[in-house]
């Protein structure tokens, strides 16, 4: 097997401003299309670096930063919806010169790639949403209520204290606003440090991270799958993902499309030959 190659980081510039990325394997012409890679909320293309290097092995791997997460600029508009999301990802493309690619999306990423496959299939071959939410109405009420506040920065460094926790306790409910038993996932603290890296880049992005989870529960995601009616699409969901609840009813909206649960115990490693068997380059 070809070893994983080292990741490295540039930025290209849309309308909005800079969008930071990163970047692996050799791009070739002859070569397998590029594989683009959009994370989850809140975070970056750091939260997937594991994935990108697995992935970059035989293929050339892009995953930027989401407008407003990171180090990318933020949204031009107020209010952005995963169209405009799924906009910018086709202009990335544009400025990257990348005509055709396989893609990947996870949470966030995965509901912008709904987008995608509605408004430009032809620009994509082969699919993969992993955990993405069909979440019921309520529900979808109740996270546009609690689950993201608008945050800014607090002369007592209020906020720092609001990060740490909301971090955590992503870890330990869902939704994690509903801190009961019913709602406890099962699933260890992650270690500080691990806290530490994703609560970074929360603050890093403070006054814009919201955006794209409001985007995600305002959005019609069972009535937008439905409407899907080609490409090769892969619902992927990993055990410990609370949202792999979801994985077999967003299968059935999509005639054709496959799935793939990882268990806990294949881990990252069944992550990566999930992902590498459907691309199958």
């Amino acid at each position: 097997m070809a070893i994983a190659p080292d990741i490295d980081r540039a930025f290209i510039r849309i309308q909005e401003g800079l969008v930071h990325y990163r970047f692996a394997g050799e791009r070739k012409a002859d070569g397998p299309l590029p594989l683009y890679m959009v994370h989850a909320g809140p975070g970056s293309s750091a939260g997937i670096a594991p994935l990108i290097a697995e992935m970059a092995r035989n293929r050339f791997v892009v995953a930027p930063d989401t407008l407003g997460n990171g180090d990318s600029v933020g949204p031009a508009v107020k209010n952005p919806d995963l169209t405009y999301y799924a906009d910018s990802v086709l202009r990335v493309m544009d400025a990257l010169k990348i005509d055709k690619a396989d893609y990947f999306g996870t949470h966030t990423g995965a509901h912008i790639g709904v987008e995608l496959l509605l408004t430009r299939p032809d620009r994509f071959r082969k699919v993969i949403f992993d955990g993405i939410g069909i979440f019921p109405d309520a529900l979808k009420q109740q996270m546009l209520e609690n689950y993201a506040p608008e945050i800014a920065p607090d002369e007592f460094g209020r906020h720092f204290v609001w990060a740490w926790n909301f971090v955590r306790d992503q870890s330990l409910h869902f939704p994690y606003f509903l801190r009961d038993p019913e709602h406890r996932l099962n699933n260890p603290v992650p270690p500080a440090d691990v806290l530490h890296k994703s609560v970074t880049e929360v603050l890093k992005a403070l006054t814009t991270y919201h955006n794209g989870y409001r985007a995600v529960f305002g959005h019609d995601t069972k009535g937008r799958l439905a409407q899907i009616k080609s490409t090769p699409l892969l619902f992927m969901a990993s055990e410990p993902d609370p949202l792999h609840a979801y994985l077999d009813d967003a299968a059935k909206l999509v005639p054709g499309a496959a799935k793939a649960l990882i268990t806990r115990t294949q881990g990252l490693a069944g992550r990566v030959k999930v992902m590498q068997d459907f691309y199958n380059v």
